[in-house]
């Protein structure tokens, strides 16, 4: 018990909370903007006549990529200096929405979310992707026929038949937002960098075992205290999200 007291106790306790807050962060915003895109995209795919396979492929093909090599790719792309993305905006003569992406300490977090759905998005489109080819048609045609349009098909019946799907999504992506390691880790350092603005509580988890690059002083107790609180923590939601969605499922 004592290393949860000097968890919570100054100067441990400050990177715990900025640690928690951006895993919340990483979580809100990835499920937000993750599952909307999702979304969209499986819809799209659903309604073409032609050229599904082509962009099923192209969307998921970001999933198969390692997470350390996607992480070092887009490091590379938003260099400040010789990046791409930056040499791009300064010769189309918009010198100022070239930026340190992952220099500023409020916008290095939100950059990295935003990699994260670049990689993971075309997971759940998959999923929903799947979920809408298993609606059967029977229904469509029906509402159809009673004179609906397809927005309120949509709305009215495969949107509700698509609990499951979320239910998958959200707790996948609840997990994964509160194991997120890779990615903060390759792009921020063991640190967080810049300013710990990139902390999540597996780097705190791994920064307190093993220590730094510059003080290699570690701390076992306080490194399992933040573990047993994370592996406590997503049990207990996962569990909890579980539940409450299946509840919320519409089965015919």
């Amino acid at each position: 018990m004592s290393n949860f007291a000097r968890l919570f106790t100054y100067p441990n306790q400050a990177q715990f909370k900025v640690a928690f807050a951006n895993n919340i962060e990483i979580f809100l915003v990835t499920f937000t903007i993750q599952t909307t895109l999702a979304l969209i995209i499986s819809y799209s795919i659903y309604r073409m006549k032609r050229g599904q396979r082509f962009v099923q492929v192209i969307t998921f093909l970001p999933v198969i990529l390692s997470l350390v090599v996607v992480a070092f790719m887009w490091k590379m792309f938003l260099d400040p200096l010789f990046g791409p993305v930056n040499t791009f905006f300064n010769k189309i003569g918009h010198e100022n929405w070239a930026k340190p992406w992952l220099g500023d300490m409020k916008m290095a977090l939100p950059v990295l979310i935003l990699i994260g759905i670049w990689k993971s998005v075309g997971f759940s489109t998959i999923v929903f992707l799947a979920g809408l080819n298993g609606i059967n048609e029977d229904y469509l045609e029906a509402a159809r026929i009673d004179g609906a349009t397809e927005l309120q098909i949509f709305y009215k019946i495969m949107f509700p038949l698509l609990a499951p799907a979320f239910t998958i999504i959200s707790i996948l992506v609840f997990i994964g937002s509160f194991e997120s390691f890779e990615l903060p880790y390759v792009i921020g350092g063991v640190t967080g960098q810049p300013g710990g603005s990139t902390t999540t509580l597996a780097l705190l988890f791994y920064r307190l075992a093993f220590g730094t690059i510059d003080a290699g002083v570690s701390d076992i107790g306080l490194s399992s205290a933040v573990g047993v609180i994370l592996f406590v923590f997503v049990g207990i939601g996962a569990a909890a999200g579980a539940i409450f969605l299946q509840r919320r499922e519409v089965t015919l």
